[in-house]
């Protein structure tokens, strides 16, 4: 079956988020006294959602009842500062709207707080997604297939006719749980080195080579 439904991670793989990420954890950790980090230890930190960063960010020994007082914190700074900095990466809305134009149907799933994601593609992609889900209640983060099969309940689509797009392990692992062939983005969070031992074998070094990519995904 001819596939025509595409599946975008949000962060690194659509939109470059560092930096406001790094600023708003850093700003919780300056209210507990605990030292900031920087943009390439926090790439290192996300792609399982904030809970995970926040545990590697935090200071050896922490405990988790600390961690959870941060997360409310943080989603209400981050809320309020998601698009100080962030932006698509070049070429992605441009793509988007090639394969919008070809027929494609377009949905983004992120373990970011889904009101985040929701604005986030209101702000950005609204033009070419239909669909974009985050963390929320009832629904299980990455890797959990959920939030991949909750997108492709509301695009109308089959897992048969769809790709996954994403940029780290996490994501190879939601696209083989949920059944869907992976593309890997090189632009992200993660090395080529290390997504081929997590299982990687289709790439695009840049948004432009998608469109290439898309075709070898599915021989």
């Amino acid at each position: 079956m001819k596939i025509n439904t595409i599946i975008w991670d949000m962060d690194g793989t659509v939109l470059d988020t560092l930096t406001d990420l790094r600023d708003s954890v850093n700003y919780v950790l300056g209210l507990y006294d605990m030292p900031g980090h920087t943009i390439e230890d926090y790439r290192r930190y996300f792609g399982s959602g904030i809970k995970h960063a926040l545990k590697c960010a935090v200071v050896p020994g922490t405990e988790e009842d600390v961690i959870e007082e941060m997360l409310p914190i943080f989603k209400e700074h981050y809320d309020k500062h998601c698009l100080d900095n962030t932006c698509p990466y070049e070429g992605i809305v441009e793509t988007m709207k090639k394969l919008k134009d070809a027929g494609y149907k377009m949905a983004i799933v992120s373990n970011k707080i889904d009101s985040a994601v929701k604005e986030l593609n209101d702000r950005f992609f609204s033009d070419s997604v239909e669909v974009a889900i985050g963390e929320r209640d009832g629904i299980k983060r990455k890797p959990a297939p959920d939030m991949v099969e909750q997108a492709l309940s509301e695009l109308g689509s089959s897992k048969e006719e769809a790709v996954y797009i994403g940029d780290t392990e996490v994501d190879i692992e939601t696209a083989r749980n949920s059944g869907l062939p992976c593309i890997s983005v090189l632009w992200g969070f993660r090395e080529k080195e290390f997504l081929i031992e997590n299982g990687a074998s289709v790439f695009a070094e840049t948004p432009e080579e998608l469109i290439n990519a898309l075709f070898l995904s599915q021989l």
